[in-house]
């Protein structure tokens, strides 16, 4: 099996899924490893004998070949995926998000990939002012990092439809937990708090988003893999809905702090208002449920951030991680 983009977040933790677990499986890491990629989020693993790694670039029409020349399957995790940067610039989006996925599948057909399933997200929906999606819903993706990633599930469901790849397409909730890059809101929040630094909160914090610990996410990816049906999109969500200012709050009473940190800056342009997925389809036909529950798995994640500083300190950038201004935020 090929993981792409497994040394990242989410990615690094379906890779400990799928070695834990009691299928014989030889699995093959390729990640670029960009600023996001970190080889250490596999350090635990390194001595596995089933876990080989390999560094590539998935737009690397060769390196893919190699890499998926005697696979059966593919987990598509690789991608670009910090929102801002795509305000900034969304060439590296279109590169990765919908070349790189392009050429993963051409690969795929070629070498009779017998299961290739793409990890999405729920913001190739847009945002939703009330209900939630489901799978059948319209894709209105607002900023170029959705965009991409509502590119890449079109042309993999196109690539079923049209070659019979057997392919299937998960679109999650936010992910949270241990290991995320500290550019992400939770970890941004946790880490400068320990610092004693301020912490941005976009425009008036209510926008509000659905939250999934990374653990529950990599369960119902490999429900998906293992059970779900070609050319099917599957919503995994998580079930607690918070603003903003109601995840800061959590964040800050979590590391003994108060809101004196906050500083409220710009909101992002075409700021998503909310997202909520309807994830019954997964639930019903997968068995698919989210169990680790926010009140328990937020105060676990800060824990592991205020543990783990060894992990996260070489992540900060410079001069603003030591210096005490507010770095570039992603919030969701």
């Amino acid at each position: 099996m090929v993981v792409t983009g497994g040394a990242g977040f989410i990615g690094s933790h379906y890779v400990r899924l799928l070695l834990s677990g009691a299928e014989q499986l030889s699995v093959t890491v390729l990640d670029k490893l960009t600023y996001a990629g970190n080889q250490a989020n596999l350090g635990d693993l390194a001595a596995d004998p089933r876990l080989r790694f390999r560094r590539g670039d998935i737009c690397d029409p060769a390196v893919v070949d190699e890499v998926l020349r005697d696979a059966d399957e593919v987990v598509h995790f690789a991608a670009e995926s910090h929102v801002d940067r795509s305000i900034e610039d969304g060439g590296a989006f279109v590169r990765t998000n919908v070349l790189g996925t392009q050429t993963l599948l051409d690969a795929a057909l070629r070498h009779d990939v017998s299961r290739f399933v793409h990890v999405s997200t729920d913001e190739v929906y847009g945002s939703i002012a009330s209900g939630s999606w489901d799978e059948s819903s319209p894709l209105s993706p607002n900023s170029p990092y959705a965009a991409s990633k509502a590119s890449s599930d079109l042309l993999v469901l196109a690539y079923q439809r049209t070659h019979g790849l057997n392919a299937s397409i998960t679109r999650c909730s936010n992910n949270y937990g241990p290991m995320q890059h500290p550019e992400k809101v939770i970890p941004l929040f946790v880490t400068r708090t320990i610092d004693g630094l301020t912490v941005p909160l976009y425009g008036d914090g209510r926008n509000v988003r659905d939250w999934l610990h990374v653990t529950d996410h990599c369960r119902g990816i490999e429900l998906v893999r293992t059970r779900g049906r070609a050319g099917e999109v599957y919503n995994l969500g998580g079930g607690t809905e918070l603003t903003n200012r109601q995840l800061a709050e959590r964040l800050l009473a979590f590391g003994g702090a108060d809101w004196s940190l906050v500083r409220e800056v710009a909101d992002r342009k075409g700021h998503d208002l909310r997202y909520s997925l309807d994830d019954r389809k997964a639930r019903e036909e997968l068995g698919y449920r989210a169990r680790v529950p926010l009140s328990t798995g937020l105060p676990a994640t800060v824990r592991w951030y205020q543990d783990n500083p060894q992990w996260w300190r070489p992540l900060l950038p410079e001069p603003a991680g030591r210096l005490g201004a507010a770095p570039q935020a992603t919030l969701p």
